[in-house]
């Protein structure tokens, strides 16, 4: 009972433990507001690859693809794992709008948007035919020509808050897109020469594709997987295409769901062996979303490892500033270590004492640190909200960035690790001064020039 009552009486009389107090707080309430930031963006953006590629991805880098896709869809359809399928076109091409004589470069991506927006979150991304997803690429204005879908970036404008302004229905509108882009055979070769070296064709405007990635969405036009075949060379009785992606079953893990196509595909690649474009397929491989787009997400997960790596840095200060509050304390302390020392108290409760007056300190810092970084997450995006409205200031440009709200879901579980680590950084601080105090010795302690 003695230790309790030292420990707390400790941490209310002396005024220098207000100041470790505040220093564990301080720590904890920016480690928990910035990881929670920082967590939520890289989860947020894991999220929305996902979304976009499926759960897994049968595909090739390679301009020129791959043959026999269908016969290997066919396969995948049987399976009971497999909850959509996608073939997907993709390759390069220049756009021009009607009446501009402005050329851009961008991707296009050849879909059927039923069978993508089984696979992936496609259909979510539309603004206008979210619910009416197969009329997406229907003529709107002219029965010869089909429509297509343009990455957000791409078609309008974001404000300073990053909010778009859509205005009139594209169908209401006259916004036609030539579509240019080089065809090549199976070898790779252009499958055009002379005047006629490229193909062209006109598309309508019908709706944009807002995925949240600004990578895709500046840069990116969606198009029917048919006409995209005949422009880059890919139709014909060997039809090709350059990716496949897939979805599993909602109780199906994802590592054991690639493991499990990867097997059908080496096996169905073995039976293809004999083909005559089989040398096709040894540039293809089966990815899970992961890997398929590592590079766009491991440069975030390395900014969360630095971040995480920096704050641990914060961490080892706490622990010095405890030390050196400790060792003050004990200094001033020694009466009365030693008159617990003359009447019996071994070493083991000196460092027990000490070391639970460390937890309290630890204990009440992390609670009001974690407790004023909740509320501050609470109101995180208010306040950056009457900061934009007052002094134009927002912690990212929603201009530039595809943020929207601050991320400010505190995870319990990584809230209960920040408050663990802080008590530990406290009772590690204090360590060397508790085992120091344990070994005074009374007569030394207790000398008559020092009462």
């Amino acid at each position: 009972m003695y230790k309790i009552i030292l420990a707390i009486r400790y941490l209310i009389k002396r005024r220098i433990t207000y100041f470790a107090v505040l220093a564990v707080a301080l720590c904890v309430f920016i480690v928990v507001v910035v990881m929670t930031v920082l967590t939520g963006l890289v989860s947020d953006f894991k999220q929305k690859n996902h979304s976009f590629v499926g759960d897994c991805v049968v595909g090739t880098e390679s301009l020129v693809g791959f043959e026999y896709y269908e016969n290997f869809m066919e396969i995948l359809s049987k399976e009971a794992f497999i909850d959509g399928i996608s073939p997907v076109i993709k390759s390069y091409a220049l756009i021009t709008r009607k009446g501009s004589d402005e050329n851009y470069g961008v991707e296009i991506m050849g879909i059927d948007p039923v069978r993508h927006s089984r696979a992936t979150g496609f259909a979510q991304t539309l603004h206008y035919h979210k619910d009416d997803v197969s009329n997406v690429f229907e003529p709107v204005k002219d029965p010869n020509y089909a429509s297509c879908v343009l990455g957000i970036d791409l078609a309008l404008e974001r404000d300073e808050q990053g909010r778009y302004t859509y205005g009139f229905r594209p169908a209401e509108a006259d916004i036609a897109i030539a579509v240019t882009c080089f065809p090549l055979t199976a070898k790779g070769a252009l499958a055009k020469a002379g005047a006629g070296l490229v193909n062209t064709q006109t598309f309508y405007y019908n709706d944009t594709s807002q995925s949240g990635l600004a990578r895709v969405d500046n840069s990116i036009v969606y198009l029917p997987f048919e006409q995209v075949q005949l422009l880059c060379g890919m139709a014909g009785p060997d039809k090709r295409a350059n990716a496949i992606h897939i979805k599993f079953k909602p109780n199906v893990k994802l590592n054991a769901g690639c493991e499990k196509v990867t097997l059908l595909w080496q096996r169905f690649k073995q039976e293809k062996s004999g083909e005559k474009q089989a040398s096709l397929l040894d540039t293809v491989s089966v990815q899970s979303w992961k890997s398929y787009r590592r590079a766009v997400i491991a440069p975030m997960e390395k900014e969360q490892t630095l971040m995480t790596a920096m704050f641990g840095l914060v961490g080892i200060t706490t622990v010095f500033i405890v030390f050196v509050v400790f060792y003050m304390i004990i200094s001033h302390k020694s009466k009365d270590i030693g008159i617990l020392k003359s009447i019996g108290v071994a070493n083991i409760n000196i460092v027990q004492l000490f070391l639970g007056f460390a937890f309290l300190i630890g204990l009440l810092g992390s609670a009001i640190g974690a407790v004023g970084g909740w509320r501050f997450l609470v109101h995180i995006n208010q306040l950056e909200d009457w900061l934009f409205e007052h002094f134009g200031f927002q912690l990212w440009d929603r201009a530039i960035y595809a943020i929207g709200d601050i991320p400010n879901q505190v995870e319990f579980r990584v809230l209960i690790v920040i408050i663990f680590s802080a008590v530990v950084a406290c009772m590690a601080g204090a360590l060397i001064p508790t085992c120091h105090a344990a070994k005074l010795k009374p007569v030394e302690t207790l000398q008559v020039s020092q009462l």
